[in-house]
């Protein structure tokens, strides 16, 4: 058995390698960090993602993301803000606490539009197509999860960019940069199986 376990180790570790690069390589000229470089689009659609860590203080993963919707929506590059999060428990609502943050930060209610299905990237971007009518749209969100958000678009047929939210230090992201290597991995079997998202629905118009 032991004879087996090394060739399968160097086979688990290139595929990560490549799935890595693919997905770093098709997000090339889609990602902008610069709001006065990107191209105007209708929808900002928000990665979720939790308000507090478990240790209760503010995620600034979150606080990023509110920050850089804000900027593009009061810089004019979108008129709508599509948040695309996890509402799978009563007591864990990540739409929601973004509407809150952004309505905060003086954005109109009736420009905030809420996707409470978004379970997993795949889902947010999959139902931003099938839910609500989308296929060019603006992605916010950091830009290691722009560029996967981006590959799952584009295989998709989907026309969508991307802005980058501040990233936090190396020493906070450090896990979850770790699990996105797992999770590039995993956009390839999802597409090998062809994984649909969780729930659809009623088409939802936005403006």
């Amino acid at each position: 058995m032991r004879k087996f376990l090394f060739p399968i180790s160097i086979f688990i570790l290139f595929f990560i390698s490549v799935a890595h690069t693919k997905i770093k390589n098709g997000a090339k000229n889609k990602t902008f960090s610069d709001a006065n470089l990107l191209p105007n689009n209708k929808v900002g659609v928000v990665l979720g993602t939790g308000k507090y860590l478990k240790n209760g203080t503010l995620n600034l993963y979150f606080k990023y993301r509110i920050e850089a919707a804000v900027t593009l929506y009061k810089e004019c590059k979108i008129e709508y803000i599509l948040v695309s999060g996890d509402n799978s428990r009563f007591d864990y609502d990540e739409p929601t606490d973004f509407k809150n943050e952004l309505i905060a930060q003086g954005i109109p209610e009736d420009k905030i539009v809420l996707d409470y299905a978004g379970f997993r990237t795949l889902d947010s971007v999959i139902r931003a197509k099938e839910v609500f009518g989308l296929t060019n749209f603006t992605l916010i969100s950091q830009e290691f999860h722009n560029e996967r958000a981006l590959y799952i678009a584009s295989k998709n047929n989907m026309n969508v960019i991307a802005y980058n939210a501040k990233d936090v230090s190396k020493r906070y992201g450090f896990k979850v940069h770790v699990r996105e290597y797992l999770a590039r991995t995993k956009v390839f079997i999802d597409l090998l199986f062809k994984v649909k998202p969780k729930f659809l629905g009623p088409k939802i118009a936005i403006g």
